[in-house]
């Protein structure tokens, strides 16, 4: 007759006995929640981020068509502080969304450049202001000459 195995130990939960059985978070409307919650980009305007703490609730808007996770404020944490790299990468990104492939003018908003290919000027000729373009990189420096 074999010896039996010794049964393993449960494993150990980390319960929070005042959790909702369900595990369904709170719902409030529009308006409803109470003070110390907020969502994302409410915690972004007071420059804070969830610094990876669950979401606590659900606020819902648009008679619930819409829903948004709400944080607890206190637990948010300051956002972390722009890097030289950080903004290198997002100039990078940038500039190839604002510049024209066929002028290579950079302009100050983005480019259609998945349906139209290019600026309106080089598409259809429509002229663009000068206020709305950066001058090409080198054209008014003197060592370009």
């Amino acid at each position: 007759m074999a010896a039996a195995e010794p049964a393993s130990p449960p494993a150990v939960r980390d319960v929070d006995v005042y959790a909702d059985p369900t595990g369904a978070l709170p719902v409030y409307r529009w308006r409803q929640a109470p003070k110390g919650l907020a969502t994302r980009r409410q915690l972004r305007e007071r420059r804070l981020r969830p610094g990876g703490q669950d979401p606590v609730a659900v606020i819902e808007c648009r008679g619930g068509k819409r829903k948004a996770w709400l944080y607890e404020i206190a637990k948010a944490k300051p956002i972390r502080p722009m890097t030289f790299a950080k903004e290198l990468a997002l100039d990078k990104a940038m500039a190839a969304r604002q510049t024209c492939p066929t002028c290579s003018r950079r302009y100050y908003h983005c480019l259609p450049l998945k349906t139209l290919g290019s600026c309106l000027e080089c598409y259809d000729g429509t002229p663009a202001a000068p206020g709305s373009y950066m001058r090409p990189p080198g054209e008014h420096l003197a060592a370009a000459a």
